[in-house]
């Protein structure tokens, strides 16, 4: 696991640094534990981990109550900017937080690459 954990924060890293206006991101199990994470310091890793993992699953829910089928992605939008959940597998949950300048286009191009480098990798 401590490859697998290097290889992790070497792609978050990569991510976040690369993407324009991404200000972090975290991959999570789906029981909420963190798997990696590159975040501001200001973020407490585990809760924010928790509730990300929470959150998709609601998102989960309310897409088969309301007969929407499965969720590509949770986007949360606030006044200072963006978060969006991404399932990767059955084993971990993408999150990925950008500034409210973003190009959504392109934030979500990237991370549908990254969450499927993150399902091969976990799988």
């Amino acid at each position: 696991m401590v490859m697998e954990y290097s290889v992790l924060q070497d792609l978050l890293q990569n991510f976040v640094t690369g993407t324009p206006d991404v200000e972090g991101a975290a991959i999570v199990s789906p029981d909420g534990l963190p798997l990696g994470s590159v975040l501001s310091s200001n973020m407490d890793e585990e809760r924010t981990s928790a509730m990300s993992a929470a959150l998709l699953s609601l998102g989960d829910r309310i897409g088969q109550e309301l007969a929407r089928g499965n969720i590509d992605r949770l986007f949360v939008e606030g006044e200072k900017g963006y978060g969006i959940l991404v399932g990767c597998g059955t084993e971990a949950v993408l999150l990925v937080l950008a500034s409210k300048a973003a190009k959504q286009g392109l934030l979500f191009l990237e991370i549908k690459r990254l969450a499927g480098e993150l399902t091969k990798l976990l799988s």
